[in-house]
C-alpha cells in the first residue's frame, strides 16, 4: 500500500486509495477496531468500511482478529476486530529497525554476551528512556493527580505512540496503539521492560504491563491501579501475564 503514512485529507475520501489510507491510519491511532468503530470515526457507512477492510486484508496491511477482553467476558460471540499486520506497521515509520537491531547486537557482543550482554542492553534502554522521560515528567507534574495518566498519554502521543488513557476496574489503562520500536523490541524485550519501569517511576506507583505490540498484541496496554503506593519496579514488563 502506498503512502499509508500520509495525513488524511480534510475532504472525505478523494479516491479509493485515500480512504483505505484513512482506515489504516485510524487503526494505527486507535488500535484494533471493529467495523462499527471505524465507520463512526471516519463518517463512512459500514458497507464502505468493509469494502476497504477487504482490500487492506488482501494487501496484508491489516488482519482480522477475535477481540480481546480483559476482565469478565460477556455473553455472545466476541466481536471481530481488525489490527495492523507487521507489513502494515512497516508502511508507517519503522525504516530504521535493522540499524537499531545491529546497534544493540554490537552493544551485546561488546559487553561479552550472555548475562553481561543482556545487562548492557538493559542499561542502554534505561538510559534512552531517561532522556524521553524528562518531558513526560514535566507533563505529569503539571497535571492534577486524577489526570496524570492522561497527561502521560498525551506526552507519549507527541512522541508517536498514539497513546490513550481510559478507566478500568480498580484503575486505569494506558494504551499505546503504535510503537515505533516494536520490531526491535521483539528481539530485545529490555526496551519494553525499561519503558514499563519508567512509567512506574513517573506515576509513583506499581504498574503492570498486560500486553505489548512486540509480543504480538494489537496494543501495548499498561494497567495503573487507583492506589498510588510508590514502587521502584514494574511487574511483568514487556510480557503478557502467564
Amino acid at each position: 500500500m502506498k503512502n499509508v503514512g500520509e495525513a488524511p485529507h480534510e475532504e472525505l475520501a478523494t479516491g479509493e486509495h485515500s480512504t483505505r489510507n484513512r482506515v489504516a491510519r485510524s487503526i494505527l491511532d486507535h488500535g484494533p477496531s471493529t467495523v462499527a468503530d471505524l465507520a463512526g470515526r471516519l463518517g463512512l457507512t459500514q458497507a464502505a468500511v468493509r469494502r476497504h477492510l477487504d482490500s487492506l486484508v488482501t494487501e496484508n496491511v491489516i488482519e482480522p482478529r477475535e477481540q480481546r477482553v480483559y476482565g469478565a467476558r460477556t455473553r455472545g460471540r466476541p466481536a471481530k476486530v481488525f489490527a495492523l499486520t507487521d507489513c502494515g506497521r512497516d508502511a508507517f515509520d519503522q525504516a530504521y529497525d535493522a540499524l537499531a537491531v545491529d546497534a544493540l547486537r554490537w552493544i551485546e557482543r561488546t559487553a561479552g554476551g550472555g548475562a553481561a550482554g543482556e545487562a548492557a542492553v538493559a542499561a542502554f534502554a534505561r538510559n534512552r528512556l531517561e532522556t524521553q522521560a524528562e518531558a513526560y515528567r514535566e507533563a505529569i507534574e503539571a497535571a492534577p493527580p486524577e489526570q496524570r495518566t492522561e497527561a502521560l498519554a498525551k506526552a507519549l502521543s507527541a512522541d508517536g505512540y498514539a497513546a490513550t488513557a481510559r478507566n478500568a476496574p480498580v484503575g486505569e489503562q494506558l494504551c499505546q496503539h503504535h510503537c515505533p520500536v516494536a520490531h526491535v523490541a521483539e528481539q530485545y524485550p529490555q526496551l519494553c521492560e525499561a519503558e514499563t519501569e519508567t512509567f512506574s517511576r513517573l506515576l509513583g506507583t506499581h504498574v503492570q504491563r498486560l500486553a505489548t505490540i512486540a509480543h504480538g498484541d494489537g496494543v501495548c496496554t499498561t494497567f495503573i491501579p487507583k492506589t498510588t503506593t510508590p514502587s521502584a519496579s514494574a511487574s511483568t514488563a514487556g510480557r503478557n501475564p502467564a
